[in-house]
């Protein structure tokens, strides 16, 4: 089949990669010019970290990722208040876990394409009509051409579901928090393999050495309304301005913002949807199902997303309806309850109020006891899902 998959994300490319494998004819459309840049720190486990292991992609992930050796939550004037062992949190994933700059991740997927995979960047679709047999594309730069199926994976603010399934308005759910994250060089302190956290009343801040003298930094705060997504300026305004009175190595971080190599601002919202597929068209990663950053597995479960939608489409290749509804009947359940789980960790990303921020501070003193962190990490490690045994293997 010719698949048009509108996204080069983590997400797009996972599924390009299964879809060539199956000997589908994949074809990636990215609106940037080039494969994204910039982002944040995820903590990448479950069963992601499987899919990655089928694609032979994770010695690179290790290699290109960190270790992060403590969690250490500071006060304004630096004193620590609470650290932890991640590697301890972590114990239950048996070493397969690493954290890793989305950026990163998604090249990774990208360079493991062999030849033969169609990337336009610079680009999205303006238009799709689909028939009985095809769905006709008409490319917002110009040209037009014909698909068999079209994928929707292009994030959160997705083109493919505004044009087939409605506006963003109707799917969005407001956390009321965004996340900006940049890295610069040259920052100090540095402190090697640790996590610095803080937080006040209303946002929380993580800074994080990275390597080559960089230092990724990633702010949550309390935000409802849009933020601009194409302007720069106008989002360095708005991280200024929801942290204005910050304490801590705050102002110190804002003067960092004109050096940034990029700059990633976005709000922490969901997109819950009653169906993630309609008649030649599906929707995969954050473009169905985005579970917010507070989930803390949105890339993993991207990837889980395309590999399911690539095994069905293989599985039953002249029958895309059946092979939809076993991807959704698969992974709907599941993607829901980490959607409900994440609705309630605004508090610790950006508490709410003085007792919200009693309460994540002596919360992270008691995940710093292994029987406290094995209680609470044993179940999340552990996503409830098998994956399906890809055709003929």
């Amino acid at each position: 089949m010719r698949v048009l998959i509108v996204g080069a994300g983590i997400a797009g490319s996972t599924l390009a990669y299964w879809l060539q494998r199956a000997g589908h004819e994949p074809t990636l459309l990215e609106r940037a010019p080039a494969l994204r840049r910039g982002g944040y720190l995820i903590d990448f486990w479950g069963t992601g970290f499987d899919v990655a292991e089928r694609m032979g992609i994770v010695p690179r992930l290790l290699h290109e990722g960190y270790q992060l050796t403590e969690a250490r939550d500071v006060a304004s004037d630096g004193h620590q208040l609470a650290s932890l062992d991640p590697q301890r949190l972590v114990a239950g994933a048996s070493g397969r876990y690493v954290s890793i700059l989305r950026a990163d991740l998604a090249t990774a997927i990208y360079d493991a394409l062999e030849e033969g995979v169609e990337t336009i960047f610079g680009d999205t679709v303006a238009r799709l009509i689909e028939g009985e047999r095809s769905v006709h594309v008409e490319f917002e730069q110009g040209g037009e051409r014909e698909f068999d199926l079209v994928v929707g994976a292009d994030g959160l603010h997705s083109r493919v579901r505004e044009l087939v399934f409605g506006e963003e308005s109707r799917f969005e759910r407001d956390l009321g928090i965004a996340v900006a994250a940049f890295d610069v060089a040259s920052y100090r302190p540095r402190d090697e393999l640790v996590a610095v956290m803080h937080a006040e009343v209303g946002f929380q801040a993580i800074r994080v050495a990275l390597q080559d003298d960089l230092t990724m930094f990633m702010l949550t705060f309390r935000h409802h309304g849009s933020v601009p997504i194409d302007d720069v300026g106008a989002q360095q305004k708005v991280v200024r301005t929801s942290l204005a009175r910050a304490g801590w190595e705050i102002p110190a971080i804002l003067d960092q913002l004109p050096q940034a190599r990029t700059l990633y601002l976005d709000r922490a919202n969901q997109i819950r949807m009653p169906s993630w597929t309609s008649g030649r068209v599906a929707l995969i990663g954050d473009a169905a199902a985005s579970p917010s950053l507070l989930a803390g597995q949105g890339s993993a479960l991207a990837m889980v997303e395309a590999y399911v939608l690539a095994t069905e489409l293989t599985a039953t290749p002249a029958d895309h309806r059946r092979a939809f509804e076993a991807y959704e009947r698969r992974l709907m359940p599941m993607l829901r309850s980490k959607q409900d789980a994440a609705k309630g960790l605004g508090t610790a990303f950006a508490p709410p109020s003085r007792l919200h921020l009693m309460l994540r501070t002596t919360m992270m003193r008691f995940m710093g006891f292994p029987p406290v962190a094995n209680l609470a990490m044993g179940r999340s490690l552990r996503d409830p899902i098998k994956l399906p045994t890809w055709p003929g293997s």
